[in-house]
């Protein structure tokens, strides 16, 4: 068994208690946090305590293949759940208090669709966000060491990349379903020639220059 899932088995015998039964464990990540454009999506997941896929691991350190084979077996295995923090809502207030939002929506929104669940811990990549009203771990670079963050975060990754993919046909002249927003050389250069989107996030340099000069 790869170490991800040995960890998730650690979380449920640390902080769970035999009033417990069963005992539920959420991980939930995001991706997009350092895009040019588009929004941030977290995922919300349970995985059944069964799963062991030897594929399973940080989204990042995945291939593109990778995900997107593994995606199909976890929408259909696991419970799960997105939220998004839209663009407006990022400029409006920041990323990093949009990404708690849509962490926060994630986990809503799997509650709201799976009713009897009662989370036992809620397991967060990276820092601490706001009280969830269940209780919770925040775990640094957890993407890499909790299995149901792991797959919360390819979850969370193949949907983002997707939504991307969508938004590029209705902005042809950028390559939005190659870089997916983020600040390559190539969206850099599109930007330079083209200006932004009402999909770019109008706070992010270098796309907030572009808005300064307007000034």
């Amino acid at each position: 068994m790869k170490a991800l899932y040995r960890f998730d088995d650690h979380l449920r015998s640390l902080h769970s208690s035999s009033a417990q039964t069963p005992f539920t464990l959420i991980g939930i990540d995001e991706a997009g946090r350092g895009p040019l454009a588009g929004p941030v999506v977290a995922c919300a997941l349970i995985l059944p305590e069964n799963f062991n896929d030897s594929r399973l691991n940080d989204s990042k350190k995945m291939t593109h293949s990778a995900r997107e084979s593994l995606y199909p077996k976890l929408k259909k295995e696991s419970l799960w759940a997105f939220g998004l923090g839209q663009v407006d809502l990022i400029d409006s207030v920041n990323i990093l208090q949009a990404t708690h939002k849509a962490m926060h929506m994630a986990l809503q929104n799997l509650l709201r669709l799976r009713p009897g669940i009662i989370p036992g811990l809620v397991a967060i990549d990276g820092r601490p966000i706001p009280p969830t009203g269940h209780k919770q771990v925040s775990i640094v670079r957890g993407d890499g060491k909790s299995a149901s963050i792991a797959a919360a975060s390819v979850m969370a990754k193949v949907f983002r990349d997707r939504i991307m993919k969508t938004v590029s046909r209705h902005f042809p002249e950028y390559s939005f379903h190659q870089h997916k927003g983020y600040g390559t050389r190539l969206h850099q250069q599109e930007l330079a020639r083209l200006g932004p989107t009402p999909i770019h996030r109008k706070t992010f340099f270098p796309v907030s220059e572009f808005f300064a000069s307007q000034n």
